[in-house]
């Protein structure tokens, strides 16, 4: 099944490519660097002892990775860490988090060849990979270079089981390859051991997401935001992380919010950098007036939406909103990462979809801090009962920073396990 896999993955190498090519028409980051997904690379990770790779797909497994990684800098220093990402987005978070500290390259695409070149360049001992990042040549030829691997943060909802279930054995044979799967649930557990992961290989750990932790800096920068896009006593309404067919339904409520409630600001962020000038004309063709956060200057008065076409500042833009709202819940997505936002003590409203965040909306749902909507329709009504309760949204706030207070330390259980598996290597 592999060799079948690999063989089908060469035959759509050019397409791959070509749509990297085009991607990059809109985003020139996706052509930069482009070798590297070749496994093809001059810098090397320091000499010493070998290296921990870890692999973290984008901003959000960058961020649930960050509280680990500042862990194994102090506890491992003589092992060089090799991070990679597939995003551009992921890379620059990356680098805004560790500088040199960390060797960053994207990860090599899954063909035999490039995750060959890039093992021999990188000389790991133990993979670290991020949620359920579960490909086959990866696996394969690191279990063949004697490095030891461990699934961190591992999640598998209902409806990715179902797809893995479908190539059953294929899925098997992948999973007897993990030594460890730390799962964030005993949930997720049960789906991995269902699907064919060794009961001895099992550990739930919690969701490294709950360390996210703002430093005293981002802290400050933020403070001086928030003074700047709310001048006035205007609210600020930051719609994170939005995909296609969002954004029209989150300005129809932007609308309804401006004609009930009176002056604020939306700041409208798409998921991907290749959408900035599609949503800023979208806004444009709408009848705002936009500001792009690109052009250095602070929107003015007469500004409507602030368009957040920068690379790695979604979590300052959300420590100056009066309100969340988290994309990829208005459509079929799956949604992405309130606690980003509840680390702020910001009210939180998602749409229906919240799929890949099952455990953490259901905590915050509970806990009071997020609102989740039955349909996207409500979107606007739902802004506008919470922009005229500052109460509510003051213990909206409140609860979500005790949402994860209270779930704190999976990375401190994880760093242990990493530990252990390093010592096995």
């Amino acid at each position: 099944m592999r060799l079948l896999y690999s063989a089908l993955f060469y035959c759509l190498l050019p397409l791959l490519v070509l749509r990297m090519l085009w991607r990059s028409l809109r985003a020139p980051a996706y052509r930069r660097r482009l070798p590297e997904r070749f496994g093809l690379f001059r810098a090397r990770p320091e000499a010493g002892a070998p290296a921990i790779w870890i692999h973290a797909v984008s901003v959000g497994e960058t961020l649930a990775v960050a509280p680990l990684v500042e862990a194994l800098l102090q506890a491992c220093p003589s092992h060089p860490i090799v991070l990679t990402t597939t995003t551009p987005t992921g890379s620059e978070r990356v680098r805004a988090l560790f500088g040199q500290r960390v060797f960053h390259v994207y990860v090599p695409w899954d063909l035999p060849g490039p995750v060959r070149r890039f093992l021999r360049a990188t000389r790991p001992r133990l993979l670290v990979v991020m949620e359920t990042e579960l490909w086959p040549n990866m696996l394969h030829y690191c279990r063949r270079a004697d490095c030891r691997i461990v699934l961190a943060n591992a999640r598998m909802s209902a409806r990715s089981a179902s797809g893995y279930a479908r190539v059953a054995g294929f899925t098997r044979q992948l999973l007897e390859q993990v030594d460890t799967a730390a799962c964030q649930t005993c949930a997720d557990g049960e789906r991995f051991l269902a699907l064919g992961l060794p009961a001895a290989a099992l550990q739930v750990t919690g969701n490294t997401k709950y360390d996210l932790v703002v430093g005293d800096e981002l802290q400050a920068r933020a403070a001086s935001l928030r003074q700047a896009l709310g001048a006035g006593g205007r609210a600020v309404l930051v719609a994170a992380s939005t995909h296609a067919g969002e954004e029209e339904r989150i300005l129809a409520a932007y609308r309804r919010v401006r004609q009930e409630f009176g002056h604020c600001l939306l700041v409208l962020v798409p998921r991907h950098p290749e959408r900035f000038n599609e949503v800023f004309t979208l806004c444009r063709k709408d009848g705002w007036q936009v500001r792009r956060r690109s052009s250095g200057r602070d929107p003015g008065a007469a500004d409507d939406i602030l368009l957040g076409d920068t690379m790695g500042e979604l979590p300052l833009l959300l420590g100056a909103a009066t309100l969340a709202i988290i994309g990829g819940s208005l459509v079929e997505h799956g949604g992405h990462n309130p606690l980003e936002a509840a680390a702020w003590g910001v009210p939180i409203v998602v749409g229906p979809s919240m799929e890949n965040f099952a455990d953490v909306s259901a905590k915050l749902v509970g806990a009071g801090a997020m609102v989740r909507l039955e349909e996207p329709g409500q979107l606007g009504r739902s802004l506008l009962e919470l922009l005229v309760d500052e109460a509510r949204c003051q213990a909206m706030g409140d609860a979500g920073r005790q949402v994860l207070e209270g779930n704190r330390g999976a990375s401190t259980r994880l760093l242990t396990l990493v530990q252990r598996e390093l010592a096995s290597a």
